[in-house]
């Protein structure tokens, strides 16, 4: 079967184009591990989180009351992203693409763009990335923290092990980022968000900053983290 890299955008109107999407679904984006976890949680009364759903897993949180689905993988032509529109046109939900990335620390424009999108959303809502461990715990804490007010020391728990988050990887930047503010920001008497859209914050110097810990990057290799 073509593999995610076929040039041929994946087109699920027709029999033939629903086949090869689904098998890329299954063996190229790994949800054939999906079938059977889930990764679900409620962050909040009103926001869950999960990784990359299955159709009929996306009827399931429509049961549960959810109205808008946010992707955090983009809005691509790949398989998962083709499923995932046509199915949520059919259950009436709506699609929200955010992209972010899970060893990146988040650009300002980002931060700014996640409290604007959680202001004007519809809820009870769902968010997902792949996995559902890495850049879903970075917006569940941006969540938390933005709209529902929780400091970032509580809020930060969402990038915990339970999820399937490695703090020692190199998404362990993630966490790097917010323990930076909690060294530099806080103490300066700024908001989170004040520190990101300053010009102390740079994504790209905290990157550099980094160092992974131990054998954890190779298990998020192994594991086919994005």
């Amino acid at each position: 079967m073509p593999s995610s890299r076929d040039p041929r955008p994946f087109d699920v109107a027709t029999p033939g184009g629903r086949l090869r999407a689904y098998w890329d679904f299954l063996w190229q984006d790994h949800a054939v591990l999906r079938l059977a976890f889930r990764n679900a949680h409620w962050v909040a009364d009103d926001l869950a989180r999960s990784n990359q759903p299955w159709p009929h897993q996306l009827a399931d949180w429509k049961r549960r009351g959810i109205r808008t689905v946010i992707s955090l993988r983009g809005g691509t032509e790949g398989s998962h992203h083709v499923i995932e529109r046509a199915a949520c046109e059919a259950l009436g939900l709506r699609l929200v693409t955010f992209r972010l990335g899970s060893r990146e620390a988040p650009s300002a424009g980002q931060v700014r763009a996640a409290k604007a999108l959680f202001e004007t959303i519809a809820y009870p809502a769902v968010i997902h990335c792949k996995s559902g461990s890495d850049r879903t715990g970075l917006m569940g804490t941006l969540y938390l923290h933005l709209r529902k007010g929780l400091p970032i020391r509580q809020a930060r728990r969402q990038l915990g092990l339970r999820f399937g988050h490695l703090a020692h990887g190199e998404t362990g930047l993630l966490d790097y980022v917010f323990e930076r503010y909690l060294a530099e920001g806080e103490p300066a008497g700024q908001t989170f968000l004040q520190w990101t859209q300053s010009p102390a914050y740079d994504p790209v110097a905290l990157k550099a900053a980094y160092r992974t810990k131990g054998p954890a990057r190779w298990i998020e290799r192994l594991l086919s983290r994005e």
